[in-house]
């Protein structure tokens, strides 16, 4: 592997329902010269519900929490870690009250974070005659570890896994559980460019080579019926 460059992609203008993301994002790619081969395009969650118009005024955000949660796993006052519909487990089932219009409001999750990566794909594919692998991420706690990082909650253009299994380690021993998350490490390189508070929703990533093929970011989620200590 080359030279890694996360690049932000810097003037795209506050996002509202309906606007045209893909449109928006394209015009920022034009500002950094255009895709090249192999280029991945990671998106903030948040600026994808907001052009989707995934978002709600409300007075109640805690039953709002309820409500887009399949289920709740843990829950300590205001504190709910619950299973979206989509498979994910965090906090607050992806309900967020930051970086919104105004009090009172939240931004959901997409009701389809693959679909919204795949419609952005494919939009750039017809601009620029190129297909990019397209990420869309959010910040998750992660187990038994302090603090949050991004992962991938929609993928388009890529396997978000790297299965290693049954191939040699440089001393040639023969791996036989290694999977990289290589989705998520993407999502995570791409937040240290955008950060919380710089209002960059979206950076390219160039001269890493994507696992091919087509899959979807619920292959990172472990389905329960797989039992890990059996």
């Amino acid at each position: 592997m080359g030279e890694l460059r996360v690049l932000p992609l810097t003037g795209i203008p506050e996002v509202h329902s309906g606007d045209d993301l893909a449109r928006l994002l394209g015009d920022a790619i034009e500002r950094v010269g255009g895709l090249e081969p192999g280029d991945v395009v990671v998106l903030a969650q948040k600026v994808v519900s907001k052009a989707e118009g995934r978002l709600e005024q409300t007075d109640d955000p805690l039953a709002v929490v309820l409500r887009e949660a399949r289920s709740v796993r843990r829950h300590r006052d205001e504190l709910v870690i619950a299973e979206t519909e989509h498979g994910f487990v965090c906090a607050s089932a992806g309900v967020d009250r930051s970086n919104t219009p105004g009090e009172g409001w939240v931004v959901l999750l997409p009701h389809d974070p693959d679909a919204s990566a795949g419609s952005v794909r494919a939009a750039l594919t017809e601009r620029f005659s190129m297909s990019p692998a397209v990420i869309v991420s959010d910040s998750f706690g992660r187990a038994w570890r302090d603090g949050t990082t991004d992962v991938a909650i929609g993928v388009a253009g890529m396997r978000p896994l790297l299965d290693l299994r049954g191939t040699n380690d440089a001393r040639g021993y023969r791996l036989s559980g290694t999977v990289i998350a290589v989705a998520d490490e993407l999502a995570g390189a791409a937040e240290l460019v955008m950060g919380k508070a710089e209002g960059i929703p979206a950076v390219l990533i160039r001269g890493y080579r994507v696992p091919e093929g087509e899959g979807s970011a619920r292959e990172l989620v472990i389905p329960p019926e797989r039992d890990l200590f059996p």
